[in-house]
């Protein structure tokens, strides 16, 4: 006796559309689609298979015109951050220079673990066409192609040569989308013939499927030993990471905070993990960190990691825990982080790990001392004290500072705002000084830093939070970079906020660059003097005319007041608007307290000028200080 099993006639392209459109995540009760939407630019690899799909299927998938792919990658990435990794869009390009443009973003993605689909056109697999318009001929291998690129930043990656290859590989791209460890870009190469070839297609396939997402708790043995040194410690400081928001561990966080008293400190992907004003949250750490933090991270004696991957950032390129006989526990879902400085693994999700040691500690009434607690409450209040300083304007008629520009969106926002920021100087400034109201109001992108990533970002954490104030906040070099994506909040009616910050330079790289001996070369956006350096005057580039060309509304602010005044409009704005201000130049200091803890660049071993002999020097009495953990 033989069973029968229906089957739907499709192209690859409309069974894939299909199927993704069945996808679903679960976690804790909570049910909702994996693939939200799906981004495409459009081309001759893609329009005629994955276009007339989605034309085919658009009351099932919703679609978005991007323009430029990159920027659809970050969009993606920043509504699957907002939507705590449960859902995510998909993107589509065409082949060559449109799959090639991915790469950025799926980089960006893998490195964040934030879970992102992409579908570049490929060229013909049957080789009818061939070589095909921008494929890449490589004389000792036939199948290479451009998309190739992509599978060093993926997490999963496949060509779909066969229809019927595409049911294991879309399987498995679910599966890796889904897993907490895992997750990053996931790429589908799908060669442009087989796109458009039909196939019959079991209803198995296109059937609802829901993936649940899984909270794995610590291993017993495990858990009893990370109880007994947190017991054992005098002067713990714990480090949340991202993995406490991926998890939303942040009601136990602040829960096991409350309760033992222990610091807690917070990376930039970990910041709003407690509130600002939490008594144990002592701010950023590392080298963009607070004094507090820093101070505390510098004579711990335990280090608790949570959700952290401890990047040279955070660990000020292994100079900043120095403290004798300094251990680390480190909580996390992934093993290869969990084994990170010689640490005591605890390999859990950090909300039933956090939970776990809470439950453990409580029946031992542990909590560490008075004295301790007593200690880090007073710097954290002089720290804030720091910051109500390079906050505060007492002429408001001047031009403001950076700090000064943070200080004046610090007084307007509440907890449903979003900051999102991901290079420049900027990222320094947020955290040491930003005071995060609630888990998801700080949006920086730090893993890769990628100038660029703002403005489409904005567009997605607002397309998962439609009811929320969003700011996307950008130096003029970050703005240069890739403002194209204001179309398609305008096109949208997308009402994002643009913050739009004038020093014209690099200021970061700049200020960077003369502390290494490089002297400012080739950071600054000015003219060219008589010695052949940009030493000259400011461009006259008005990014502000830019953004209204791209049909944004725009406010231009001179001054302090006046900076006020367009914060509080544009916050009210109900369509995307921008607020434009010019700073401090990029030759000079941002106003900001300085680095609090050393980062790795090296510097020129030899050279003739000064200002490298000197950094040099500097530079060797840094390394001396490094440690390895083991």
């Amino acid at each position: 006796m033989t069973s029968t099993t229906s089957t739907t006639r499709l192209t690859v392209a409309q069974a894939l559309v299909r199927f993704l459109s069945a996808q679903y995540t679960e976690r804790d009760g909570h049910r909702q689609r994996l693939i939200g939407a799906t981004w495409g630019i459009f081309g001759h690899g893609n329009v005629a298979g994955v276009g007339q799909a989605l034309v085919e299927y658009a009351d099932d998938m919703p679609y978005f015109q991007g323009r430029n792919e990159q920027s659809m990658v970050h969009a993606a990435v920043g509504y699957a951050r907002q939507s705590n990794r449960l859902s995510t869009h998909a993107v589509t390009t065409s082949i060559g220079p449109g799959a090639t443009n991915l790469v950025t973003g799926a980089a960006l993605a893998t490195i964040n673990h934030l879970p992102v689909l992409l579908l570049p056109g490929d060229v013909f697999a049957t080789r009818a066409a061939d070589p095909v318009l921008q494929q890449l001929e490589v004389p000792y291998a036939g199948d290479v192609s451009v998309n190739d690129c992509l599978r060093p930043v993926s997490k999963y990656f496949d060509r779909i040569t066969r229809p019927e290859a595409l049911i294991p590989a879309a399987l498995q791209a679910m599966r890796v989308l889904t897993d907490p460890v895992e997750t990053g870009a996931v790429t589908l190469a799908l060669p442009q013939d087989v796109q458009a070839e039909a196939y019959d297609w079991p209803a198995e396939f296109l059937a609802e499927r829901t993936w649940v997402v899984r909270r794995p708790g610590a291993d017993p043995t495990e858990l009893a030993e990370a109880v007994q040194v947190i017991r054992a410690a005098r002067r713990p400081l714990l480090v949340a990471g991202g993995g406490v928001h991926h998890s939303r561990a942040e009601e136990a966080l602040a829960e096991f905070a409350a309760a033992t008293r222990i610091p807690v400190a917070s990376t930039q992907a970990g910041k709003g993990s407690l509130r600002y004003d939490h008594p144990q949250d002592v701010g950023g750490i590392g080298h963009t960190g607070t004094a507090t933090a820093d101070e505390l991270a510098r004579t711990a004696d335990l280090v608790i990691g949570v959700g952290t991957r401890y990047t040279d950032f955070t660990t000020a390129s292994h100079t900043l825990f120095t403290g004798d006989g300094v251990r680390f526990l480190n909580l996390n879902i992934a093993a290869y982080d969990g084994h990170k400085l010689g640490g005591l693994p605890l390999i859990a999700d950090a909300r039933s790990g956090l939970q776990q040691l809470a439950e453990a500690l409580a029946l031992h009434g542990h909590g560490v001392g008075d004295g301790y607690a007593a200690e880090y409450g007073e710097d954290k209040e002089r720290w804030e004290q720091r910051v109500d300083a390079c906050y505060e304007a007492d002429e408001p008629d001047i031009r403001p500072t950076q700090p000064q520009v943070l200080g004046a969106l610090d007084a307007l926002v509440d907890d449903t705002d979003v900051i999102i920021n991901a290079a420049g100087s900027l990222p320094g400034d947020l955290h040491k000084m930003w005071r995060a109201r609630s888990r998801d109001q700080y949006h920086l992108e730090y893993g890769y830093s990628c100038m660029g990533y703002e403005i489409p970002a904005a567009i997605g954490v607002k397309l998962a939070a439609p009811d929320r104030p969003v700011w996307a906040l950008v130096g003029d070099g970050t703005y240069l970079m890739m403002p194209t994506e204001i179309v398609t909040a305008v096109q949208e009616g997308i009402a994002i906020k643009l913050l739009l910050v004038q020093n014209h330079g690099y200021a970061s790289i700049g200020g960077l660059s003369e502390s290494v001996g490089g002297e400012r070369f080739g950071t600054a956006y000015r003219y060219r003097s008589g010695e052949g350096t940009y030493t000259g005057a400011p461009l006259p580039v008005d990014l502000a005319a830019n953004a209204a060309s791209l049909g944004m509304r725009v406010l231009r602010a001179k001054t302090v007041r006046e900076l006020r005044a367009a914060l509080a409009e544009a916050r009210a704005a109900d369509t995307p608007t921008c607020v434009y201000v010019e700073t401090e130049t990029a030759d000079t200091v941002s106003g900001a307290p300085p680095a609090q803890a050393w980062w790795d660049v090296p510097v020129a071993a030899t050279a003739t000028r000064s200002s490298a002999v000197k950094a040099r020097e500097l530079y060797e009495r840094h390394v001396s200080t490094r440690r390895r953990h083991l």
